[in-house]
């Protein structure tokens, strides 16, 4: 396996868990009174659209030449550092 495969799977892994932390935000906005779950949505759905980002950045990757990736790889990087501080931003909301 080469490095731009391995760095895919490494990036997919770290996308499906921020999927699956997704899915017990939602559970817990669920269960949050409703104005609560305004707020709580409009970050879930904010969420939504950064994995939706990776997802595409992640795509972008596995369909370029060996030579492309590296190039890639940085606009990749920076999705994932969004979707970090997002997440970890979402956590403390949640935890309130």
């Amino acid at each position: 396996m080469n490095d731009k495969e391995l760095y895919q799977q490494k990036k997919q892994a770290q996308l499906d868990e921020w999927k699956a932390e997704l899915d017990r935000l939602k559970a817990k906005a669920s269960g949050a009174s409703a104005d609560a779950q305004l707020a709580l949505n409009r970050q879930i759905d904010a969420l939504q659209g950064k994995i939706d980002h990776g997802k595409t950045k992640l795509a972008e990757m596995k369909h370029a030449s060996e030579e492309a990736w590296e190039s890639i790889k940085e606009g990749v990087e920076s999705a994932w550092d969004s979707m970090k501080s997002a997440f970890s931003d979402a956590a403390d909301k949640f935890k309130k």
